[in-house]
């Protein structure tokens, strides 16, 4: 598959479904209920910049996604920062250069909206997803994750 032939486009409410099913592939599990949550904030709602990027085959089939939101102000955090919560490439299409391309992509638009730096969470047990992660630049940052069991 020739690089050119994957168009990145901004997501739209109807990828939905493609999101959803690239996901499932990927984690062998259905999420609808949090992209129906991430859809209606990250594409829906007129409240957020739209940062969301999907991947596109020649036939216009999605086979890739990147979602992730700017910082306005949560947390005492400036719209300099932004978070990349949620990346995934359809298994058919994996180590073609899609995620690279995504990340790229995806961080390439939030310069033009004032973004310098970006945050992501990864699982301490995922290995590949860190791999990945440190392949595109990302590295360990000033902060620290905490969380309490309830």
């Amino acid at each position: 598959m020739d690089k050119s032939s994957i168009k990145i486009r901004l997501m739209k409410a109807d990828d939905f479904d493609a999101v959803v099913g690239i996901d499932e592939k990927i984690s062998k599990a259905s999420r609808p209920d949090y992209y129906q949550m991430k859809f209606e904030r990250l594409v829906q709602s007129k409240d957020y910049l739209p940062t969301s990027l999907v991947a596109e085959d020649q036939g216009g089939k999605v086979v890739g996604f990147v979602m992730g939101e700017l910082y306005i102000g949560e947390y005492g955090i400036s719209q300099e920062k932004a978070t990349l919560d949620t990346i995934g490439v359809d298994p058919d299409y994996q180590h073609k250069g899609i995620g690279k391309r995504l990340i790229n992509e995806f961080i390439d638009h939030l310069m033009t909206l004032g973004v310098k730096k970006i945050n992501t969470l990864v699982n301490w047990n995922d290995s590949k997803l860190i791999q990945f992660f440190s392949a595109n630049q990302f590295t360990l940052s000033g902060t620290i994750n905490l969380e309490r069991n309830i």
